[in-house]
């Protein structure tokens, strides 16, 4: 039986706000295929004349434009499927691009009442200047340029005002249609829309709380120190709060600007392999990885040519026996070890409910011979990462969530490095760990590490074995030992049998039932109506009534 919910009062609200988007964009054929549509007056349709100018605009534009409008959580999904060309026209993603800088700004925003109120008075006099008109606009926050009293020209990241409760509506109701996406459709299942938005809410959630991204560009500044290639902006940490945070100022250039970087002098081939590998040293080498590395989040000094990330709100960890498993993982793939890579899987996975161990097999095998078939200069990291997720939902293999950060970040860097070389290739930049992660593997300092790991593991079976045997010896002598003994299907089984003798008791009754009835019928036994006796009727109805059920119950599978 469903139950009716009934939605709350701010899931109202931002429904009413995306249907009001939607309409005054243009998509009222959206709307029509939505049951919703009814709630919404004619009245309220015909009188907003704006709808025809928006529809002026592109199909595309105007889902841009809706995204703005939305609000924050919207813009940052947009950003996030920016980079998405295996899912979304090409047309498509060159507006969800624009996300990244036009992002609009807030209006009739206080920026010097609000710092104030987070600084304090006496904070706030640091300040000589602070420029009311935003020097950029992003999903959650506003960036004003400012100078402090010592001359140093800094920038204040402030969080948009009532941003949480805003975005809680909003995943509120992404959650319920992702839920009713995998429910009706088939092909929006296969790219798990539920666990999408799960891991967008976990990650939009870790963006909002600046304390912790001061101590995350601290922590990423500290795994680089000595790196000539890379410079990590300056924190103010007695000028910040977890609503502001006051950085150095980075006079640069946007990383996807090509022409920008050419007028400098800058080789854009040459930034693309250095920041990639850059990347992959975050993840193969620091066990912390910048988990949103889209282009307005990366920016190139132009004096020093060192490349500056931004923006490090979302920020990936992978554990010290987790970096081994994502360095095997690697490995594995490279050679085309189906077999081990199911066995790391199992071991790494949240949840695993596999089907059928052959398919799974046979799916990364295909997978591993279409890379293996593709010549090196045609593979796509990215498009073989998309293809792997596809492969696991079919399977019914849950990942852990920094695996589905790390892919994205992936997936993301190397449309970076598309972008700035058509012929570059992520796997040229992964020869060079491979061989370190094997030349590790054989080193002796490894294997002793390892073998002395494994006798410490033998050494606690060992101590603790002679008083398990104890324990079990002590319940059989007891006679308190207790053996769980399952059978599988045996439920069914009885189940079935059930349905089975209750069918058979049935027919049993109708049988005498009509055999009865028929005698009564013949010996025309009183009281009679037109010549027929009722008690003979009646056995003859129930008997059809009884089979009709019985029948009835058989084509519909229903238990008895």
């Amino acid at each position: 039986m469903t139950i009716l919910r009934i939605p709350t009062q701010k899931e109202i609200k931002r429904y009413a706000t995306l249907f009001n988007i939607l309409v005054k964009y243009g998509f009222e054929d959206v709307l029509s295929h939505s049951p919703i549509l009814k709630l919404i007056p004619n009245k309220y349709l015909e009188e907003h004349p704006e709808t025809k100018i928006n529809l002026s605009f592109t199909k595309y534009e105007r889902i841009r434009m809706v995204l703005e409008e939305l609000g924050p959580t919207y813009i940052k999904l947009g950003q996030i499927f920016s980079t998405r060309e295996d899912l979304l026209p090409l047309e498509l993603i060159e507006e969800l691009e624009k996300l990244q800088d036009h992002v609009p700004k807030l209006k009739d925003f206080d920026v010097l009442n609000t710092v104030e109120e987070e600084l304090g008075i006496e904070k706030f006099g640091y300040f000589a200047t602070i420029e009311l008109e935003p020097l950029a606009a992003a999903s959650l926050a506003q960036v004003h340029r400012a100078q402090l009293r010592n001359g140093e020209a800094v920038i204040l990241k402030i969080q948009r005002p009532n941003i949480t409760e805003i975005i809680e509506a909003d995943l509120m109701v992404m959650k319920q249609v992702a839920d009713s996406l995998e429910k009706y459709s088939s092909q929006a299942k296969a790219f798990q829309p539920t666990r999408i938005i799960e891991s967008f809410e976990r990650s939009i959630k870790e963006e909002l709380q600046f304390a912790r991204e001061i101590g995350n560009t601290e922590r990423f500044a500290k795994n680089f120190v000595g790196n000539e290639f890379i410079h990590v902006p300056d924190i103010y940490k007695e000028l910040s709060t977890d609503k502001i945070i006051c950085m150095e100022l980075i006079d640069g250039i946007k990383v996807s600007n090509i022409e920008a970087l050419m007028a400098a002098n800058i080789n854009p081939k040459a930034v693309a392999k250095i920041g990639v590998d850059l990347y992959i040293e975050q993840i193969l080498d620091h066990g912390f990885f910048h988990a949103d590395p889209h282009p307005g989040n990366i920016f190139i000094i132009p004096k020093t040519e060192k490349i500056c990330f931004l923006d490090f709100g979302m920020m990936g960890t992978v554990l010290p026996n987790e970096k081994e498993s994502i360095n095997d993982l690697l490995l594995y793939f490279l050679s085309k070890d189906v077999k081990k890579i199911i066995t790391l899987l199992e071991n790494i996975a949240i949840r695993t409910n596999i089907p059928d161990c052959k398919k799974l097999e046979q799916d990364l095998y295909q997978l591993l011979e279409g890379v293996s078939n593709t010549a090196i200069q045609n593979i796509k990291l990215g498009d073989t990462l998309s293809q792997f997720k596809v492969v696991l939902y079919e399977n019914q293999i849950i990942i852990p969530h920094y695996l589905y950060m790390l892919i994205r970040g992936i997936i993301l860097i190397e449309g970076v490095g598309l972008k700035l070389d058509p012929e570059f290739n992520i796997t040229e930049n992964l020869e060079p760990y491979t061989a370190k992660i094997l030349r590790k593997r054989f080193s002796l300092k490894y294997l002793l590490k390892k073998n002395l790991n494994r006798l410490k593991d033998i050494n606690a079976l060992a101590d603790t074995l002679p008083d398990d045997i104890n324990t079990i010896v002590k319940k059989i002598k007891d006679g308190k030992l207790e053996i769980v003994h399952e059978h599988k299907g045996l439920k069914e089984f009885q189940t079935a049998t059930s349905k089975a003798v209750n069918r058979l008791v049935f027919a049993v009754i109708i049988a005498a039932l009509s055999i009865g009835s028929s005698l009564l019928v013949m010996a025309k036994m009183p009281p009679l109506i037109n010549g027929i006796p009722v008690l003979g009727a009646i056995g003859f109805v129930l008997s059809a009534l009884l089979g009709f059920y019985i029948v009835i119950s058989i084509f519909r599978n229903n238990q008895l």
